[in-house]
């Protein structure tokens, strides 16, 4: 089921911009087997090969990695520290440094997690537990779409397929910049996935819907196309995607809070709550906020999976300042 830069590290998905999807173009196939991929290729091998490693061994190499990127994409690094001062104001300079580092390892883990996820049988993923399945099953009554709503976490694409292996369910998805990842995505949700529905692609995303479909959704990347306001996230403003609730007004669809996270014994935990009642309302902005607390409630539960090296409060605006900005 992950800033565009970083996407090389780990795939992901956007919300969907709430506008009429484009007609479908016809794209340029690139050859996969041209040379200039041959080194993506190769490290698509060796990552396919680091897989079949016990999964202890996997964590290992994963805070090896963590170490490395820390040190070597100091952008992102950078990111990440602005995000978290902003969001924990009353943590130290040295308890953001450290929830910065865990963050990091949690990016790594995440890329194992991902290739676990893709190649992995069912047996050989890791222990997990999955949490009120039955609000699923009442929401989904009556062929009743859903829209699952969660957030973007390190453990996205891992417990996607946990949770994908209880039954069939849907996502969105953006292809990567890199064509050998983006096949290789598509291929896998392709298998997987009982729909796949491009990010900007609104009438699939209602046709989905309204077929009874439950799709995983995540509206908290700042984006300034489509529906958005400015509103607090932690309470700093952000740009936010306020078209959950259109979409679920226009579809019927239930929308549903689910989150997960990774615990200390190395266990998952995935959580499906009931779904949301009074929503939407005609307050459009006020359903937003709503949602944005329940997506901070869940980052404070596991902060250092949360994915904080994504810009989040930046085009806010002329009035507001770039607080990415390096001084």
């Amino acid at each position: 089921m992950t800033d565009r830069k970083f996407s090389r590290f780990l795939p992901r998905l956007r919300p969907p911009m709430l506008r009429a999807a484009p007609m479908e173009r016809a794209r340029e196939q690139p050859n996969l087997f041209h040379p200039r991929h041959w080194p993506m290729w190769a490290g698509v091998a060796l990552f396919r090969v680091l897989s079949l490693l016990p999964w202890r061994i996997q964590r290992l190499l994963a805070a090896a990695l963590a170490a490395f990127w820390w040190h070597v994409i100091p952008v992102r690094r950078h990111v990440a520290l602005i995000n978290l001062r902003l969001c924990f104001p009353e943590k130290s300079a040295g308890e953001i440094r450290r929830l910065a580092r865990a963050h990091f390892g949690a990016l790594a883990l995440g890329f194992f997690e991902t290739c676990l996820a893709w190649w992995a049988p069912a047996r050989r993923l890791p222990p997990h537990r999955i949490i009120g399945l039955e609000h699923l099953a009442a929401a989904r009554a009556g062929n009743r779409g859903v829209l699952l709503l969660t957030a973007h976490f390190s453990t996205l694409e891992l417990c996607g397929r946990m949770l994908n292996e209880t039954g069939p369910f849907g996502c969105l998805y953006r292809e990567t910049n890199n064509p050998v990842i983006a096949r290789l995505m598509s291929r896998r949700r392709a298998r997987s996935m009982a729909v796949a529905v491009h990010f900007d692609d609104l009438r699939g995303l209602v046709r989905a819907l309204r077929g009874g479909h439950a799709i995983w959704y995540a509206p908290d990347q700042a984006r300034r196309t489509g529906p958005t306001a400015l509103l607090p996230f932690f309470g700093v403003p952000a740009v936010t995607n306020t078209a959950t609730g259109r979409i679920a007004d226009m579809t019927g669809a239930a929308v549903v809070p689910y989150f997960s996270r990774r615990l200390q014994d190395g266990s998952y935990r995935l959580e499906i709550f009931s779904a949301l009642a009074n929503f939407p309302t005609a307050d459009a902005e006020a359903d937003t906020r709503r949602l944005n607390r329940l997506i901070e409630d869940a980052v404070r539960a596991a902060p250092e999976q949360y994915f904080w090296v994504h810009k989040r409060f930046k085009l806010r605006g002329p009035d507001l300042p770039d607080v990415y900005a390096k001084t």
